[in-house]
């Protein structure tokens, strides 16, 4: 009787255990998969803010040598390239046939050549205040750099009078240009009167290049009739070169003088190092690839010539600039893909015992690919990259 009462029980155990795992097998197979995620670490470490445009290169003095007189211009030898110094013939003019000039006429060359004499003496006076200006701007830099290595002054006071050591060369260097443009004006309005006194036997007339510079372009090579004024040769100096970077007028009231510039993607293995010196203060409108109107400004840097020049960079070269407005150590980052942004500001989600968990943050700039967070998270945790809709507080997640 008593193998016959266990029987039921046992019959009663095994079919509730079975029960048990038609059930368990039930919400295993119905409960929802974990979701795959990719993840990143917060980490410390440096963080560099830039704003990246595409420029050129320039040269900041130019002169366009064209023909004084009309008349047949023999063939041009020299080649875009070439160096030239002050004084080397650079073209032969032979001029036409002129005629005797009326009284009227003669006045008025005889005037062009008075104003051409009186700019160059008023270039030559500028010559005299520009070398009073760089003599001063090389005393205090003189004056502020052991200052500044004792630290005794501030960086930027340094960076400051080096700027203004450069600017002040370069502008003694650009009004030097300018007497010697001047100078050849006055040659050029004497050539005027030589060659218009009514004779027949004229001598031709060589042109001489104004500066030492380089011959950067060729507007006229054979030989041929040419007019008056008409370009013959571009000259220029490469000591002048400089890179010109249009901007988006927002990022252009965060650049300041003075500022680092990295340059690269120019042609060389490394990048160059330049320092803006000016910020245009006139914007121009120009239509992006996409046809949205832009606001945009010119931001001047100046680059070190050295390793440019010997690298061959030239005028009209396409470069890359990237203006460092922050360059910080020890700043706490995540990548910028892991942070989103909904009614109640930043946020990211962290993973905390293989689940998602909604994290607020305070985030500060961004640069690139990376975000500074100013609170909310600690080196070392892992966020979740690209969280799309399926990812939510709480969700089982698995990596891929």
């Amino acid at each position: 009787m008593k193998k016959l009462a266990n029987k039921p029980t046992r019959r009663l155990l095994w079919l509730a255990a079975l029960g048990l795992v038609i059930v368990a097998g039930l919400v295993l197979g119905f409960r929802e998969p974990p979701a795959l995620v990719d993840t990143a670490e917060a980490q410390r470490g440096s963080f560099r803010v830039l704003v990246e445009e595409e420029g050129r290169t320039r040269l900041a003095d130019r002169y366009d040598v064209s023909a004084p007189v009309s008349g047949h211009l023999s063939r041009v030898r020299l080649e875009p390239g070439d160096h030239v110094e002050r004084g080397d013939p650079l073209f032969i003019v032979h001029p036409l046939y002129a005629a005797p000039l009326d009284a009227r006429s003669r006045a008025q060359a005889e005037a062009s050549l008075g104003r051409a004499e009186a700019m160059l003496a008023a270039t030559r006076s500028y010559v005299e205040a520009e070398e009073a200006r760089a003599e001063l701007a090389r005393k205090e830099l003189e004056r502020v750099r052991p200052l500044a290595q004792a630290g005794h002054l501030s960086a930027d006071l340094l960076d400051r009078a080096e700027t203004e050591a450069r600017r002040a060369d370069a502008a003694l260097r650009s009004t030097r240009f300018a007497v010697d443009v001047a100078r050849h004006e006055r040659d050029n309005a004497r050539a005027t009167l030589a060659v218009t006194g009514g004779t027949d036997d004229v001598a031709p007339l060589t042109v001489n290049a104004p500066l030492d510079a380089t011959v950067l372009r060729r507007p006229r090579q054979s030989e041929g009739a040419v007019q008056a004024g008409e370009p013959v040769l571009v000259l220029g100096d490469l000591n002048s070169l400089e890179v010109e970077v249009d901007v988006l007028s927002r990022d252009a009231v965060r650049i300041r003088p003075g500022m680092p510039v990295l340059l690269s993607r120019w042609g060389g293995d490394d990048d160059l190092v330049g320092t803006v010196r000016r910020v245009e203060p006139a914007g121009f409108t120009r239509v992006s690839a996409l046809g949205v109107e832009e606001q945009r400004v010119w931001v001047l840097v100046d680059i070190d010539l050295e390793p440019a020049l010997a690298a061959g960079l030239g005028d009209g070269y396409r470069v890359e600039a990237a203006f460092v407005l922050r360059d910080s150590d020890d700043i706490l980052q995540i990548p910028v893909s892991a942070v989103f942004r909904d009614d109640q500001g930043w946020a990211t989600y962290v993973v905390e015992q293989g689940r998602a968990s909604l994290r607020r943050l305070e985030i500060g700039e961004r640069s690139g690919l990376r975000a500074e967070v100013l609170d909310g998270l600690t080196a070392g945790e892992q966020v979740i990259l690209h969280p799309g809709q399926d990812i939510r507080s709480g969700r089982r997640i698995r990596l891929r």
